[in-house]
């Protein structure tokens, strides 16, 4: 008989702002070749280098296919492991949570998850749901855009921006903190339009990273500087009258007060803090004051220091002094999360279900969390769409918490990963094109539907059955934990302008109301109380920030007496083909990457004594790992660089960076410091492969 071959249109899962259209090939129920859709506005028919392979993953020996429970020590693998029916590991993980609320009380018990799916549907309604209903604690989900959330929320109501697709209009588009050729690839055809069209790129990196390489101009302050670069250049643009006065008037508060703040920020001393000559600043501020439009594609790294929320209110005031909202194609984009109309939490928490009150624990204070700072104590982690053993900071701490004989955790997995680990329970959950899902994006304004293509290996199963199982053997009974997947998607799209029929029948939709070649605050009219935009924000004041747009030095980055016994910066961006910790045990994926490397400037190479493939040992007094040496000249002196996605197990003295980071909030939103780190580094042994 000849094979039966179908195409399936679906959705790209991943943590990236691009949220792909594909289309999935399933010969006799396999999933055999993948691609972008090509009639898909955004995608166009690519799909990046890391998901390319993602039928690696699907179609993996490597693949959780049924349920398991510890036997033996935590830490140590899955020789601690045995196979259990689903029945048995559901009761478990019932018995499990019990004993912990009725020691410490429902609070006791942590949901812990984010991006590892972007889909709404598996990952942030019915697992939320049925943590809410029990009465656990809320996760504060803020590892990644907590501190731009703050910000835009602040500035201009929530997280809105210009029109993507529109950028092409664009004049002038700064590129700042946006590597979009390894985070954000597809918008990048559209900044090469525009610049087809004549307009310059400039991107604003501490690193030359391969978008800056392409760039026009590459401009490189120290890490964490960002609001002084954005407070110099708003006063240069001010001083040579290109502030646009009118429109200030008629759609901010708070220009006063900011001319103020301006006339503390002359050149030279932005120049300084940035670490640049002070005719770079001269010249991009000149460029952005006569250019319009200007486009400004904030990227998430430069959020991750203590200052990051400033940062990000200082650069989003740049179009309102200049007015370039006016324009189709100007103004900033941080995420177009804001514009979907989609409320995840009204479904996550429906209002004809019961959800007690409870405390918010900060996802990237799971180290703290677990080794003393809550209180009453979190007895029991129930782990989706994570891997923190690899993604949290300081992996040293988390992983006491982690090992406490007290604690009870469970993990729902696709393949074994660093935090499975130290589960008590590993539940085999379903990947993409084994379930449906609903998707919105952050970097485009489409939502897309994803339906079951494939059947899943083995006994694996959908998030949201598995919670519906958990659920069912709490003895909690209430109907909305046994909605269907079609019934959380449904309910996701009521209201949103986008029908379940219609995605059923075309898969995706524009879903916000915010057309291609317009500009959605020409006239003002922000999200916000009154429809201005806030260079003043008075609601700060409470949270110990200062209300006026400002600049907030970092933490670890800028401390001098610390810089005498760690002289170098550390930052830890995204790579090409790793996404977060998703394809770090692929060994396509980590061939393209190779072993961890720590990458020195030649002069601080040189003054180590360190050669290119030499081992280093990189430390601090949270922790250390083992990396190879990459002499490179991408870097400045003083600033090393290292990328993030590694898991632990799999790398050289079973750490990675996140030995040497810290549990410290952003002034905004409580996010992570990823980026705010000192650290020396020295010769080490050389280790086996």
């Amino acid at each position: 008989m000849a094979p039966t071959t179908t195409v399936h249109p679906g959705a790209c899962p991943l943590d990236c702002p691009d949220t792909c259209a594909w289309q999935l090939t399933v010969t006799d129920g396999r999933a055999v070749a993948l691609r972008g859709d090509p009639g898909h506005p955004f995608t166009r028919g690519a799909l990046c280098g890391k998901v390319n392979r993602y039928l690696d993953a699907v179609n993996g020996p490597d693949r959780l296919t049924t349920p398991l429970l510890r036997v033996g020590p935590k830490g140590v693998g899955p020789v601690s492991y045995r196979p259990a029916s689903w029945d048995e590991a559901v009761a478990r993980v019932a018995d499990g949570l019990r004993a912990g609320i009725d020691r410490h009380g429902p609070e006791s018990v942590l949901p812990y998850y984010f991006a590892g799916t972007m889909g709404l549907v598996q990952g942030w309604t019915m697992g939320p749901r049925l943590f809410a209903h029990l009465g656990a604690s809320r996760l504060r989900t803020t590892i990644c855009t907590a501190a731009a959330r703050a910000a835009l929320a602040s500035i201009y109501g929530r997280s809105v921006g210009f029109e993507p697709e529109s950028v092409v209009e664009a004049k002038l588009i700064v590129l700042w903190g946006a590597n979009l050729l390894s985070t954000n690839l597809h918008h990048w055809p559209f900044v090469a339009e525009a610049r087809r069209r004549g307009a310059y790129v400039v991107t604003v990196d501490p690193l030359r990273t391969d978008t800056a390489a392409r760039s026009d101009e590459h401009v490189a302050p120290l890490p964490g500087t960002d609001a002084a670069l954005a407070l110099g250049l708003m006063r240069h643009i001010r001083d040579l009258g290109a502030a646009d006065t009118e429109w200030l008037a008629a759609h901010t508060t708070g220009w006063d007060r900011l001319q103020a703040r301006l006339d503390e920020w002359p050149l030279d001393r932005a120049a300084a803090v940035c670490g640049l000559d002070v005719d770079v600043l001269r010249r991009l501020g000149e460029r952005i004051a006569t250019t319009r439009p200007t486009a400004i594609r904030v990227g998430l790294g430069l959020q991750r220091h203590a200052g990051a929320g400033q940062a990000v209110r200082a650069i989003a005031a740049i179009p309102l002094v200049t007015g370039d909202f006016r324009h189709p194609g100007g103004g900033v984009l941080v995420t177009t999360s804001g514009h979907h109309r989609i409320d995840t939490d009204r479904v996550a928490r429906p209002a004809d279900m019961p959800a007690p009150p409870a405390r918010s624990i900060n996802m990237s204070r799971l180290a703290a969390a677990l080794t003393g700072e809550a209180d009453p104590p979190v007895t029991s982690l129930v782990v989706f769409d994570a891997n923190p053993a690899a993604t949290v900071p300081d992996q040293n701490r988390l992983r006491q918490g982690l090992g406490c004989a007290d604690l009870f955790t469970v993990v729902l997995e696709q393949r074994w990963t660093d935090t499975c680990d130290w589960a008590d329970v590993v539940l085999p959950a379903t990947m993409q094109p084994e379930h449906l899902d609903l998707h919105t994006s952050y970097g485009h304004h489409y939502a897309t539907l994803n339906l079951p293509a494939t059947v899943a290996p083995g006994q694996a199963l959908p998030n949201t059955e598995i919670f519906r199982r958990i659920a069912a053997a709490l003895g909690l009974e209430h109907p909305r934990l046994r909605d269907s997947d079609t019934d959380l998607a449904r309910q996701l799209l009521d209201g949103s302008g986008v029908s379940y029929e219609e995605l059923a029948e075309a898969t995706y939709a524009r879903a916000t109301g915010v057309e291609v070649g317009t500009a959605p605050y020409a006239k003002g009219d922000f999200p916000t109380r009154d429809g201005r935009a806030r260079l003043y924000d008075p609601q700060l004041t409470a949270q110990g920030v200062d209300p006026l747009v400002g600049y907030t030095p970092p933490a670890e980055a800028g401390d001098t007496e610390l810089a005498r016994r760690f002289p170098l910066a550390l930052i830890s961006p995204a790579g090409r083909y790793l996404m977060n910790s998703t394809f770090a045990s692929q060994p396509w994926h980590l061939e393209r990457t190779g072993p961890p490397r720590i990458h020195l400037h030649p002069d601080d190479a040189a003054a180590r004594g360190l050669a290119d493939g030499d081992t280093a040992r990189v430390h601090n007094d949270r922790g250390e790992f083992l990396a190879t040496v990459a002499v490179d000249d991408a870097t400045r002196p003083g600033l090393a660089f290292t990328y993030k996605a590694y898991w632990a197990r799999l790398s050289p003295g079973g750490s990675t960076v996140n030995a040497v980071t810290a549990v410290r909030d952003t002034d905004l939103g409580g996010g992570p410091t990823f980026h705010d780190t000192r650290v020396e580094v020295r010769a080490a042994p050389a280790q086996p492969a």
